[in-house]
């Protein structure tokens, strides 16, 4: 019988690439922004969004995706929380999970190095399909 923490691994894991991303985006962001000329402490009433008017697309893209990483992957976090909680998962759940998670790094480093949108779209597209099976599968065991 595999244990609950098992299942949590990969929640783990996307969590702390996560906050990589967190790193790399405000790493690059926050000097994009000085060289812009843009005064943080005098900004009142902004949105993450009107950064895209001052940054360099390249740099945006880390601050794109860590949103995206804050998106979809809530899914994620949930449905691995439900099959570790009722220890219903099974060894296929965990290979999928961890997939998931190879799937959505790849999707970040496709997006914040080149950003075609075809790899990105392709990334995912698997990764979703990844997440529905995933879900499938917890709804199978509880229901």
């Amino acid at each position: 019988m595999m244990m609950p923490h098992e299942m949590l691994r990969p929640v783990v894991a996307l969590v702390a690439w996560t906050l990589v991303m967190l790193g790399w985006m405000l790493a690059t962001r926050l000097p994009a922004l000085k060289n812009a000329g843009v005064e943080l402490r005098t900004l009142v009433g902004t949105k993450a969004s009107d950064a895209d008017r001052v940054i360099p697309p390249h740099v945006q893209w880390k601050a794109h995706n860590y949103n995206h990483l804050l998106e979809q992957p809530v899914l994620f976090y949930a449905i691995c929380g439900v099959l570790a909680l009722t220890l219903t998962f099974r060894a296929i759940d965990l290979y999928l999970a961890w997939i998931y998670v190879a799937l959505r790094i790849a999707h970040s480093l496709v997006q914040v190095t080149r950003n075609k949108v075809v790899p990105r779209l392709m990334l995912f597209l698997a990764s979703s399909l990844t997440l529905a099976a995933l879900t499938v599968r917890a709804a199978l065991a509880v229901l």
